[in-house]
């Protein structure tokens, strides 16, 4: 509703709220994963403890975490790590396929779905090689199978996820500092 989405922006004065259709509320416990193993959702995970949001942090989360039906939100940060994909033993391909069977599993069994970009555009050209896409192939797994997405706003500059997110109807919910995180999760989780 237009009221929400108002309700929305004023609720982060420092960022903004595009909201294409009202941000759903967000519920605990909640599991936070990555597809790619970067390491941002470790940003995440000190917000949510600090708000006192029940969540667990699990690198390699599969369907069979959602099949357990602890959880209520899964939240997805986009972004490839090739070194942490190396330590973890795991390929693009694997991630991409376990992401996939995740996310699948969390609609079916009726669990929200938040898609994040927490480093911004760093993140998105840090030590990628020529022809490296491994975070853009990220993106594309995560971002437009979400029903919320929270998005540093300098990892927006070229548009990818306004794009995304107008596409797909789906709200899309801006931060300029990592500070801001906190304040954001708040209002999504309804604390």
């Amino acid at each position: 509703s237009v009221v929400a989405a108002a309700a929305l922006a004023m609720a982060w004065p420092a960022s903004e709220a595009l909201a294409q259709a009202a941000a759903p509320k967000a519920q605990a416990p909640v599991l936070v994963t990555s597809c790619g193993q970067s390491p941002g959702p470790l940003k995440l995970t000190v917000f949510l403890k600090r708000l006192g949001i029940e969540h667990d942090y699990k690198t390699d989360a599969t369907a069979k975490d959602i099949d357990s039906k602890k959880y209520k939100t899964v939240l997805v940060v986009t972004g490839a790590s090739l070194k942490g994909m190396g330590a973890a033993g795991v390929s693009m391909k694997d991630e991409l396929a376990r992401t996939a069977a995740l996310i699948d599993a969390a609609k079916k069994g009726g669990v929200m779905v938040i898609g994040a970009h927490v480093e911004g555009m760093a993140r998105r050209s840090q030590g990628a090689e020529a022809g490296d896409n491994s975070d853009e192939q990220s993106i594309d797994a995560v971002c437009p199978k979400s029903q919320a997405l929270l998005i540093r706003k300098d990892g927006d500059e070229d548009g990818r996820f306004t794009a995304i997110a107008k596409k797909q109807g789906i709200p899309m919910i801006t931060f300029e500092k990592n500070l801001e995180i906190e304040g954001v999760l708040k209002t999504l989780f309804g604390r």
